[in-house]
């Protein structure tokens, strides 16, 4: 399984092959490998002593402290990405169920005897298997709290906890890691009557660092905001990565641990939740966290940002073509029952006199490495050989076939029609100035009244609403407010945008916007807008069933709810791994964690 290249891990190597001057052996050497070993078992016990083993070996002695833990975090971290590798194999799923099966089978289990294991799937540290059997059919719903009051109890009613049924399996959400958990179990009978059966059981560790309790930067006092789960889709990292839930009171209800990348948005089908596990990998866990369809892009692409699925299941993806000089700008389709992939648009064909006008550049730095030997370690976002001249971040895929994209280096929101048969522009939606002179210029629909344009917009999302009549629609997203196309240094993003910022580090806002698009007019009006904190890069926006508004500012790391009207209710900040927060969704879980 591929790995992420980067220099952090580079490092590592190095602290764990440094070396301390000074003669060999004597009372000095003696007395510092003795140190040594009492600092490692300290820190990482007996599974650490393959390092010191490997130390003594090679005759190295240790200089620092903080060449012993780089040396020990190194080693942790291999250790962990191999388990994880493994969790993602159809033997290990395979296994993982047998076990399950045979360990559950070893006696009965009724409400009194209630049968859990920690995690049997490995996808969900804190996650909890549950199986019972009752006499009579009822409904099962369940409460997780601690003694600790800095933790709120959480409360749900499990996939098939509503229906009257006499077998109860499922995977109980919400215990607090490292910590001693009371679940307690309501049995409802068709009568009314009901029961309750309680169990302790002490949450697993953690396999991250992440805060447990997110720091609160704006507390909630009156709003509602129901019993979703934030999805954190990508907290980046130097080391393994994860995807987290968190409740709407900052607390931690799951971690999910992927190969590499990021997880870029959860997907629902037939009681499966798809989600990319790696730039290559798509997969679809069951509500009990067994791996059970897995999906590869193949030799020639990588997955990038985005991915959705058609009326059929199959799944659309914004990828990278490996084999072509450009990056970010194609689509392929990965037929759901036989995981063929094909390539649907090459954005760079479809655009083809215009491409050839940018110049070589990406966004962010440059590396002298970006491809292992057989292109599979490709970065998906940095490059110094390959052209960004368009960037796709978000695909959005309509019922008659059409998606709306949206592009990053041109800030520019596209529609194209019939992708799976014959694409076609449809429109685009963007800075007039940017497109004139171009083939372009003549997609543009029209803006309606005076506003400025979006600057490297993301998670540009349709919604339809029956009030309107056909032909209109609303695109909200979220607008970074940040003008900087590197394949066109040539364009001046502040003298044609007003009030954009063209700084990585400025001091400006992004905004929550949302406009109203009128195909048959041609037209697109803003209707909504806010400012939020300022992030030139990622970053998310989602309107809630509720009417509140939840939005991700991915470069400071908070997440935050909203009133239509821009009030901030709750906003939450993260320890940011590395660089970013990619995304933030809000799901209920429903028919799948959830009834």
């Amino acid at each position: 399984m591929p790995k992420k290249t980067d220099e952090s891990k580079q490092d590592h190597e190095k602290g764990a092959s440094a070396q301390r001057s000074g003669t060999p052996g004597g009372d000095g050497q003696a007395a510092a490998l003795s140190r040594f070993g009492r600092f490692v078992r300290s820190r990482m016990g007996k599974a650490s002593l393959a390092v010191l083993v490997v130390l003594i070996i090679t005759g190295i002695t240790v200089a620092t402290q903080d060449q012993i833990a780089s040396a020990i975090e190194s080693a942790r971290l291999a250790k962990l990405t191999e388990k994880v590798e493994n969790i993602y194999t159809a033997s290990y799923q395979s296994n993982a169920d047998a076990t399950l099966k045979a360990d559950r089978s070893k006696s009965s289990h009724d409400e009194n005897n209630i049968y859990v294991k920690d995690n049997p799937y490995g996808t969900n540290t804190t996650g909890l298997y549950v199986y019972f059997t009752t006499s009579d059919a009822v409904k099962v719903s369940y409460t997780v709290s601690t003694p600790d009051t800095d933790y709120a109890d959480f409360s749900a009613t499990p996939d098939k906890g509503d229906e009257y049924v006499t077998t109860h399996e499922f995977q109980v959400i919400g215990l607090i890691p490292g910590k001693n958990n009371t679940i307690t179990f309501t049995l409802t009978a068709k009568n009314g009557k009901q029961t309750t059966h309680t169990i302790e059981h002490k949450g697993a560790k953690l396999l991250s660092e992440v805060e447990v309790q997110l720091k609160s930067t704006k507390t909630n006092t009156s709003t509602d905001l129901g019993n979703g789960l934030y999805a954190i889709l990508g907290n980046d990292s130097d080391g393994q990565d994860f995807m987290y839930y968190y409740d709407v009171h900052g607390v931690i209800r799951g971690e999910v641990p992927i190969l590499f990348y990021r997880s870029h948005r959860l997907l629902f089908r037939d009681n499966i939740m798809y989600f990319s596990a790696s730039t290559h990998e798509i997969v679809g866990m069951n509500s009990l966290g067994k791996i059970v369809k897995r999906y590869n892009t193949g030799t020639n692409y990588i997955l990038h940002h985005d991915y959705g699925m058609d009326s059929d299941g199959n799944l659309i993806v914004l990828a990278t073509d490996l084999r072509k000089s450009t990056i970010q700008d194609a689509i392929i389709k990965i037929d759901a029952k036989n995981g063929k992939v094909s390539r649907l648009v090459d954005m760079s064909a479809l655009y083809s006199s215009y491409e050839k006008t940018t110049e070589d550049a990406t966004l962010g730095t440059k590396s002298s490495s970006t491809t292992d030997s057989n292109n599979k370690n490709f970065d998906a976002d940095v490059s110094d050989i390959k052209k960004d001249w368009l960037h796709l971040n978000t695909i959005q895929v309509l019922d008659d076939g059409s998606v709306i994209l949206s592009s990053r280096e041109t800030s520019t929101i596209i529609k194209l029609n019939d992708i799976e048969s014959d694409p076609t522009i449809d429109y685009m939606i963007g800075e007039e100035s940017f497109w004139k002179g171009t083939d372009f210029a003549k997609y543009l629909l029209k803006q309606d009244g005076s506003f400025s344009n979006t600057g490297g917009q993301h998670t540009v999302t349709y919604q339809s609403d029956s009030s309107l009549p056909s032909g209109q629609y609303y695109l909200y997203m979220f607008d970074n407010n940040y003008g900087v196309s590197n394949t066109r240094p040539d364009y001046d993003w502040a003298a044609n945008t007003p009030g954009i910022n063209t700084s990585y580090t400025g001091t400006g806002n992004s905004r929550y916007y949302k406009y109203l698009v009128d195909e048959n007019a041609g037209t697109y009006k803003l209707v909504s807008s806010f400012d939020v904190p300022y992030s030139p890069i990622v970053s998310s926006a989602q309107d809630l069933s509720n009417g509140t508004i939840l939005v991700d500012s991915g470069v400071p790391g908070v997440f935050g709810v909203y009133e239509s009207d821009g009030t901030l209710i709750s906003q939450w900040k993260m320890n940011l791994r590395k660089n970013i927060v990619y995304r933030v969704y809000e799901y209920d879980f429903h028919n799948f964690y959830f009834a």
